[in-house]
């Protein structure tokens, strides 16, 4: 399948997705991945209708933060494609803040979401795996905790026929002739760059096609 111009694209998720968008304005989608996406979906259209595009990221959420706001946020927009990327805070407040969210409990809560979302709409799930690039030697203990709870994005994601998109291994790959601060400042928050390392991912995962040529190839996004 291949994303097109009568398509809704929603994206949900914490800062990642969030990006400073403007929350009073609904056509704003932050200067993140979710910008890139659309800025490339848009590119090249000459004239061709393109996606609505929504971001409803929030700083800060954790994945039960998604449940808290997943009908109005979600479910009422009526999306036809709908991105989740969630799991780096449940495991960042665990350390920061001695806040923790239970690998299972997070993954039932994912799961039932995805699920819900299944159930209500006939829509495509994309699911984006959290990432971490430890720019402080701390930062490496969190893995204990971010590893199984990446396996359970994973889990929840085949459960529900979820396409995945591997942000970790796509800016793990960046970072082997860059530095980890040059992809993410503070190992979570992505730098332009990795921004649009994970926006290349998404759209190679989702595999659009030029709007407007989709009897051609889709060019490389590298």
């Amino acid at each position: 399948m291949h994303i097109t111009g009568t398509d809704t694209l929603l994206f949900i998720g914490d800062s990642i997705t969030d990006a400073g968008r403007d929350r009073a304005d609904a056509t704003s989608l932050g200067s993140g991945y979710v910008h890139e996406i659309a800025r490339t979906l848009h590119e090249g259209t000459d004239g061709a209708a393109v996606p609505t595009v929504i971001n409803k990221g929030v700083n800060g959420n954790r994945v039960y933060d998604l449940a808290a706001r997943w009908t109005t946020d979600v479910i009422d927009h009526r999306p036809t494609v709908v991105t989740v990327k969630i799991g780096i805070n449940d495991t960042w407040r665990r350390y920061d803040s001695g806040l923790p969210s239970p690998v299972d409990e997070f993954e039932a809560c994912l799961d039932g979401l995805l699920a819900e979302t299944t159930r209500t709409l006939s829509a495509r799930l994309v699911v984006i795996t959290p990432f971490l690039l430890p720019v402080a030697p701390e930062q490496k203990e969190w893995f204990e905790d971010l590893t199984p709870r990446t396996e359970a994005v994973l889990r929840a994601a085949a459960a529900n026929g979820a396409q995945v998109v591997r942000a970790d291994l796509a800016l793990a790959r960046a970072a082997r002739t860059k530095e980890a601060a040059e992809l993410a400042r503070d190992g979570v928050h992505p730098s332009p760059l990795g921004h649009r390392i994970i926006a290349d991912a998404w759209l190679a995962e989702a595999d659009p096609r030029p709007l407007g040529q989709q009897g051609e190839a889709r060019p490389d996004l590298g």
